[in-house]
């Protein structure tokens, strides 16, 4: 797989727009807007294809049916179909050593393989190349909180608007997170209404250490 900085969001025109199928990304029509820079992981061995269409089950509804454009020949356009994964960031507007990632989607076939946090790890060496100081994410849900713990993120401590909670890594500083700040935002979780799937997750982790870190892999 190739792990690649496909652009910033301050590149000259604005940022890169890459067109996801909603059938099989989640928040795919995000990618499309010029305010965000774009990393992406190709797979040139799994392409996706029409003949494969499915909806992830936390897939955007709605306003994303435009990311498929008509062909002038028939089939829908959907852009890359390499991409397997992809992540959206900026800089934070008032913390110029900050940059946020803002979504972060994997094909709804390629999931639970460990390649969202891999691309995070990879875009957090980029970031520290160019100079941030810290990545941020904000997440909804304890299974975005357990994978970009494995980047060595931590939380913060505060939560949005939409009770997401925010998460910080110090780029200066190898990608380790202590224990008591990992089990302290697992807490928050448990406190709220839970899938099946997130109680038997919490269930187990009662008492964990944080997950084994990963590197960031190579990547252009």
């Amino acid at each position: 797989m190739e792990y690649a900085l496909v652009g910033w969001h301050d590149d000259p025109g604005g940022g890169p727009k890459l067109r996801l199928d909603y059938r099989v990304f989640a928040y795919a029509g995000k990618f499309v807007t010029s305010s965000t820079g774009v990393a992406v992981v190709r797979d040139e061995a799994d392409p996706w294809s029409l003949d494969d269409a499915g909806t992830p089950d936390d897939a955007d509804s709605g306003d994303d049916t435009g990311d498929v454009d008509p062909g002038a020949d028939g089939p829908p356009q959907i852009g890359d179909p390499t991409v397997v994964a992809s992540v959206a960031f900026n800089e934070d507007r008032t913390d110029a050593d900050t940059l946020w990632l803002r979504y972060v989607t994997v094909r709804a076939d390629r999931r639970g393989e460990g390649i969202g946090p891999r691309l995070v790890a990879f875009v957090c060496e980029r970031a520290r190349e160019r100079g941030y100081a810290r990545c941020r994410i904000a997440v909804n849900n304890v299974f975005s909180y357990e994978a970009l713990a494995k980047v060595g993120f931590a939380y913060t401590g505060r939560e949005t608007g939409l009770a997401e909670l925010v998460l910080d890594r110090d780029l200066g500083n190898e990608s380790t997170l202590d224990a008591e700040t990992y089990r302290r935002g697992l807490a928050v979780f448990r406190d709220r209404d839970l899938s099946p799937a997130e109680e038997r997750f919490l269930g187990a982790r009662a008492d964990a250490d944080p997950p084994t870190p990963i590197h960031p892999p190579e990547g252009t």
